[in-house]
């Protein structure tokens, strides 16, 4: 089948489907004579996993070392969970983080006038002349909940409001 025809098949793109080829995620596809692209079943089986495992957050680099995995039949599983568990925990802390974000967020536009006024904490904070509500803590950006010291935030901890 043509790159089409294995794009429709798999759910990967035509454009995807060269990128994968070109970084060598997937082995690169016969060619006919004309020089067109030939893909098999196991190709686009192949093209299916890649697909579902970018689905469910893995890296580039993860899913080559799955399929490398998936492929050998004396694969032990313990190193399959162990890239899986290890992928959860790191979606995990992303959800933490982008609930903390979203929470820090509500505060500062609870606290927001939203009217005619050029006042605005949220601005504020986004340039760093905040009055304190949140501050520098893990995230880069700085967008985060205020901690006690000693303690560490979790997901569902509301940031301290600090006055208006």
């Amino acid at each position: 089948m043509n790159i089409g025809d294995a794009a429709r098949a798999s759910g990967v793109s035509a454009k995807m489907i060269r990128y994968y080829e070109g970084i060598g995620l997937i082995p690169r596809a016969g060619r006919t004579e004309a020089g067109y692209r030939v893909y098999s079943e196991q190709d686009v089986h192949s093209l299916r996993f890649v697909r579902r495992a970018r689905d469910l957050g893995f890296s580039v680099e993860q899913i080559a070392e799955l399929l490398a995995l998936w492929r050998d039949r004396d694969r032990a599983s313990v190193d399959v969970k162990r890239l899986a568990s290890e992928h959860v925990r790191v979606l995990e802390e992303r959800v933490a983080l982008l609930l903390q974000m979203a929470e820090t967020l509500r505060h500062l536009a609870e606290h927001c006038h939203g009217d005619e006024r050029p006042e605005c904490p949220i601005i504020d904070e986004l340039a760093g002349a905040g009055n304190g509500t949140v501050t520098g803590a893990p995230y880069k950006s700085g967008l985060l909940p205020r901690r006690k010291a000693g303690t560490a935030a979790t997901a569902g901890s509301a940031p301290a409001c600090h006055g208006d």
